[in-house]
């Protein structure tokens, strides 16, 4: 996990501002955050093993030129009791 620690830690100040972002908005914002970026691979990965986010939907549109599902990501409801209290 250490070696996403600063890609993690930029999605969840994303989603924070945010409140939820599909996949491709999350991989554009850390792609444009940090010079080496990440892969869609590591995104996917983050959002999926990090229990500070949560699936809580699909969207289906365009997204690179393609129609795609994607995934839309929130910080879990059990870390926004965490971080008010």
């Amino acid at each position: 996990m250490s070696g996403t620690r600063r890609l993690r830690e930029a999605v969840k100040i994303y989603l924070e501002n945010q409140g939820s972002a599909n996949t491709v908005e999350i991989f554009d914002h850390l792609n444009n955050r940090f010079r080496w970026g990440a892969t869609m691979n590591q995104v996917g990965n983050i959002l999926a093993k990090d229990i500070r986010f949560d699936k809580i939907g699909h969207t289906r549109g365009e997204f690179r030129g393609s129609v795609y599902t994607v995934c839309v990501w929130a910080i879990s409801n059990d870390n926004k009791t965490l971080i008010s209290q």
